[in-house]
């Protein structure tokens, strides 16, 4: 993977042809990492691909991050490798929660939530309009789709441009996004076998 100093390069790179479009970089427990612009994560993903002697052409992994109580909140993470050379290279996208500059609407749906939601689980609407977008990546890397799906199933990220948004795991009519760190913890009681005394036919 890129050392330090190697990121830099790539940073001034890419910002070169980009302005604005890397914003910094991370090295931390020999992750290498570039933090970017959420809006210019195509031509930097396209770059990073592309861009003879980078060649990052296999993506590995693509899932969402909630940092709550950080500013920003949200974030998308790519994990690109370079197989030729064993490299392995995070793109961290970071993304604001429009749902944190709203109060309650007036039907008392509280913000973030999916509100208005059609059949196929994908809000409509302003529902959207209180979520956090991001282009969609399907296109440059095909093996994003249902990951893309999974995270905006349960972190209500947008991916503008996706052939098929829709929840992939959570049922269609599913209110919420389950992965957000403020969404309600709950579940039920489990009775193990240690308890027969105490509560004699559990399994009943």
């Amino acid at each position: 993977m890129p050392d330090a100093p190697g990121l830099e390069l790539i940073l001034a790179e890419i910002n070169r042809s980009q302005p604005g479009a890397v914003i910094d970089t991370s090295f931390d427990r020999e992750q290498a990492a570039l933090i970017v612009d959420a809006t210019q994560i195509i031509g930097v993903l396209t770059w990073l691909k592309e861009t003879p002697g980078q060649e990052y052409t296999f993506l590995a992994s693509v899932h969402g991050v909630d940092y709550l109580p950080n500013l920003p909140r949200f974030a998308v993470h790519y994990e690109l490798l370079n197989r030729e050379r064993y490299e392995r290279l995070r793109v961290k996208a970071l993304l604001n929660d429009p749902a944190a500059e709203h109060e309650a609407g007036a039907d008392g749906t509280p913000a973030g939530t999916p509100g208005g939601s059609r059949p196929d689980g994908v809000p409509s609407g302003t529902a959207t309009q209180l979520l956090p977008h991001i282009d969609s990546c399907v296109g440059l890397f095909p093996t994003a789709n249902f990951q893309e799906r999974e995270i905006y199933d349960f972190f209500g990220v947008v991916f503008d441009g996706h052939p098929d948004l829709r929840r992939i795991l959570m049922p269609d009519d599913y209110v919420g996004w389950p992965q957000r760190r403020d969404f309600p913890v709950g579940g039920e009681p489990v009775i193990f076998t240690k308890d027969e005394v105490t509560n004699p036919g559990w399994w009943q």
